[in-house]
């Protein structure tokens, strides 16, 4: 009988859900998190199903696990889970397990107001401030983010034909701009994004090879960013992010607005150290920049910060067990 034990503090990103879970861990093989990361997929990912999926997750939702550090100079390491699997980056829940893990006191940095995290992607280093005896910020300075390819040309049945660029910034995402057949997100509803994402996934994925030049386990276009007019007055952009079979993000994305800066830096449309406000579908912000030009592995890349804030608002305990007829989570598709 497999069974586990999780205790959890729930909270949102910029209303985007973060589970930190904080027992419960599977020991993991590997001497980094890429390492350690691979280890979950191959083993344990019926942890990631129980705690994501119905009946105790949504299709939306995302968590983290705190892990000790896998380098000497960092504070601590997160293991990024959601419906749409184990993922290398995640920015939205960097900015919650941060939240969370400090408010809890289960993180102590040895710097005040800064966290320096082991990630699969790589090494991050997070600033964060508090107000009172909550956390009001935390600043992502992500991994390097660029551009994989550019105007690929899909022929998207009863949509027509779309021209995307494929962008990583933790993961890879395909950029969708207003054209021909795409309005913008301001004139598009939450059920064409998740109608025709699939079909523009699955196209990318068969048309171009997406891969990290630097990490064999990072590969293939898991999310599609639209974009569009922004709602708000204060936003420099919008966006709405699909991802897992039925997900839109509800937060601006972070490893999305990475990403975007990245296309929009190759473009000369974005300079370094101007400030990017991203706004999300349902009106959120968050604060992104490109800190300064770098390259990956030759690439022409950014290194780009992300800031938003996160608000806990519970703490459960979950069981799973296999007597349970839904131990591992299950889809409504």
């Amino acid at each position: 009988m497999i069974k586990g034990t999780f205790f959890c503090i729930d909270a949102h990103t910029c209303g985007n859900p973060v589970r930190l879970i904080t027992s419960g861990h599977p020991t993991l093989a590997g001497a980094t998190m890429a390492d350690k990361r691979q280890d979950f997929i191959d083993n344990h990912d019926w942890i990631r199903r129980a705690l994501m999926f119905e009946p105790r997750g949504h299709d939306m939702m995302s968590g983290a696990f705190l892990y000790p550090p896998c380098s000497d100079n960092a504070d601590a390491a997160l293991l990024f889970v959601e419906t749409s699997g184990c993922l290398p980056m995640c920015g939205h829940g960097t900015i919650g397990a941060v939240t969370a893990a400090l408010q809890a006191g289960l993180l102590q940095p040895r710097e005040a107001g800064v966290v320096v995290l082991d990630v699969p992607a790589g090494q991050i280093r997070v600033e964060y401030d508090w107000q009172g005896e909550r956390v009001s910020w935390v600043k992502i300075h992500n991994v390097p983010a660029f551009v994989a390819h550019r105007g690929i040309i899909l022929d998207v049945p009863e949509l027509g034909s779309l021209s995307v660029d494929v962008a990583y910034g933790g993961n890879f995402y395909i950029i969708v701009e207003p054209q021909a057949h795409f309005p913008g997100i301001d004139q598009w509803s939450a059920a064409d994004i998740l109608r025709f994402s699939p079909q523009i996934r699955d196209l990318v994925n068969r048309t171009v090879t997406c891969q990290h030049p630097l990490h064999d386990s990072v590969r293939g276009a898991s999310h599609v960013l639209w974009t569009g007019k922004a709602k708000l007055l204060t936003s420099t952009a919008a966006n709405a992010v699909f991802y897992g079979d039925k997900a839109i993000d509800r937060s601006p994305c972070g490893t999305g607005t990475s990403a975007r800066m990245a296309q929009l830096s190759a473009r000369g449309e974005l300079a370094v150290g101007q400030p990017f406000v991203h706004e999300s579908i349902i009106g959120s912000q968050f604060t992104g920049c490109i800190e300064q030009r770098t390259e990956v592995a030759g690439i022409p890349a950014i290194q780009p910060s992300i800031c938003g804030s996160a608000h806990v608002y519970g703490r459960n305990c979950i069981e799973v067990d296999d007597s349970d007829t839904y131990a591992f989570g299950f889809q409504v598709i």
